[in-house]
């Protein structure tokens, strides 16, 4: 796919072959594509997975830097125990589901992948939200409000059937305009 590449993503499956290995391991992987045809620079790109988040359901990364933008997958109220905030279930079983909690728990697992890249929630330009029931939109609206105001991203909201575990009500994934100081490496950006 990389032409003239085949080092550096030899070196990235190996990297991502350890990590798997070794569970607490932080993985941050770099390409250089290739230059656009109106900049004689070529764009970096830096992923990354976590230690001390939950860990990815398939192979893609907690977010992914592209240039200037900073790309959040999908990311949810799951805990790196796997636990989820906002769900809890009684001496008899029930479980109980707190969409307030979950949204807070979301947002701020955005904010902590951001901090990674030395982004905060304010260079958020774009959430993408998925809502299993549409019931709960006002307490994830009431939770959203804490962190961004009309001046915040945009944002869109979508019903969907499930996501990947029952506990979950909701997933948001985010991209993030910050620009990278001119010249700096990817080590001094993030």
């Amino acid at each position: 796919r990389f032409a003239g590449n085949s080092g550096a993503i030899a070196k990235n499956s190996n990297a991502a072959a350890a990590a798997q290995e070794q569970p607490n391991v932080e993985i941050i992987l770099t390409r250089v594509l290739k230059p656009h045809p109106n900049t004689a620079n070529p764009m970096s790109s830096d992923s990354i997975v976590l230690a001390d988040k939950a860990r990815p359901r398939g192979k893609y990364p907690h977010a992914k830097r592209a240039g200037d933008f900073i790309f959040v997958s999908g990311t949810s109220a799951r805990r790196a125990d796997n636990s989820v905030a906002g769900a809890a279930a009684d001496e008899m079983g029930t479980t109980t589901l707190d969409i307030v909690v979950q949204t807070r728990a979301v947002i701020e697992n955005i904010a902590a992948i951001l901090a990674r890249f030395d982004a905060r929630l304010t260079d958020v330009v774009e959430v993408t939200s998925f809502l299993v029931n549409m019931n709960d939109f006002a307490g994830y609206n009431q939770a959203y409000g804490e962190f961004f105001d009309y001046d915040g991203p945009a944002r869109t909201t979508v019903a969907v059937h499930q996501l990947p575990h029952p506990h979950l009500l909701i997933e948001i994934k985010a991209v993030a305009y910050q620009p990278r100081s001119p010249g700096a490496s990817r080590h001094e950006q993030g």
